[in-house]
């Protein structure tokens, strides 16, 4: 099963919680540039960076990589 990044997903989830990129990079140990490259799908996130959003946005990672299927 092919399981793409869903980059839009950053984006809503900072928006939701009013949170500047500088301030989501902070919070998991990252730059703002990573974050814009994420949330442009310039670059995705290594699994690390997966887990430390996931953790900190209180979602799974399924939910940030937008799987569907099991």
């Amino acid at each position: 099963m092919e399981i793409n990044f869903n980059h839009n997903r950053i984006a809503e989830l900072r928006a939701c919680q009013n949170l500047s990129q500088r301030q989501l990079a902070k919070e998991v140990g990252t730059s703002q540039a990573n974050v814009s490259r994420w949330e442009k799908g310039v670059n995705e996130p290594s699994i690390m960076e997966c887990w430390r959003l996931a953790d900190f946005f209180d979602v799974s990672i399924d939910i940030l990589c937008g799987r569907k299927e099991y």
